[in-house]
């Protein structure tokens, strides 16, 4: 099921999405009640998900997707989102053509680090340019992993039973204050530099080990172009060593990486600038459009 978060009268209102995407009805016209996102992430129930199923199959009327006050699933997330690095071979090498200092030395462990967000953009928001301090905004799409079941020592082979659903994050970067730090976290944790969205798409849409292909297009021209399949370490291997001396708690969102395709890329490179239109599509997800404004 999609499961998202959005607007209504200034509240925020919990919903499930048809099957389709078009259609969304509100949790609490169903009978069910959560504080927020997070909190049914938390206390979702077997029972919970029944009585959503049970309903999506016969549904009374609900509201179009593309008219609510839409809001990231998650917009305020409990922690900071962790990241992973330079994950598929092909952006490890891109990546390293563009500053060798900052990408370019040799890893053989998986690289993580975090990314403050305030308030997550939703699918259709504005990503601000912030053009008073940087001037090369680059876009990476990613699978996003939200876990649901606290997750502690966690043997790789027992990893996803620990994942509730997956959703699409785009990574925005400011790679000159990127690269200027030595290290990531300025450049990546600017305030609105974390869309996320649509929704999260509940595990179970997604079983196993996802072989999916993500993409993003910028102004309708295709850039990114992966499968999760190509990931050099794969969401049971970080989940398994992540969780050996960090609790992984409900909520937690693990963004696993991007393909080669980046602004940074391109030679000369290709960079973002207000107005341009930044789509990222997750097979068996959705697409999370969004435009970089001033």
């Amino acid at each position: 099921m999609k499961l998202l978060t959005y607007r209504d009268n200034g509240y925020e209102m919990l919903g499930v999405a048809s099957q389709d995407g078009k259609t969304v009805y509100s949790l609490s016209d169903i009978g069910l009640s959560f504080f927020n996102m997070n909190d049914l992430i938390r206390r979702f129930s077997e029972e919970d998900r029944n009585t959503v199923e049970a309903f999506l199959r016969n549904p009374e009327e609900g509201v179009p997707y593309d008219t609510l006050d839409k809001c990231s699933p998650i917009p305020y997330p409990a922690q900071d989102v962790i990241c992973l690095g330079e994950n598929f071979m092909a952006h490890k090498k891109e990546a390293g053509g563009y500053s060798d200092e900052a990408f370019g030395t040799e890893k053989k462990v998986s690289i993580y680090f975090s990314k403050r967000v305030g308030e997550a953009v939703p699918d259709g928001g504005g990503i601000p340019a912030h053009r008073d301090i940087t001037e090369r905004l680059d876009y990476e799409a990613e699978l996003a992993v939200i876990i649901g079941k606290e997750a502690y020592r966690v043997p790789a082979e027992e990893a996803y039973e620990h994942v509730f659903g997956y959703t699409i994050l785009n990574d925005i970067s400011a790679r000159d204050l990127q690269t200027g730090h030595k290290q990531w976290y300025l450049g990546k944790s600017l305030d609105g530099f974390t869309p996320i969205g649509p929704w999260i798409v509940t595990a179970d849409e997604i079983p196993g080990r996802p072989k999916i292909r993500v993409q993003s297009y910028v102004n309708g021209e295709l850039r990114q172009d992966g499968n999760t399949d190509d990931f050099i370490f794969d969401i049971a291997h970080c989940i398994h060593e992540l969780s050996q001396g960090i609790r992984l708690l409900p909520g937690t969102i693990i963004s696993m990486g991007t393909p080669a395709g980046v602004g940074m890329g391109f030679k000369p490179p290709r960079f973002l600038s207000v107005g341009d239109t930044v789509d990222c599509v997750i097979e068996g997800i959705g697409t999370l459009h969004n435009v970089i404004v001033d």
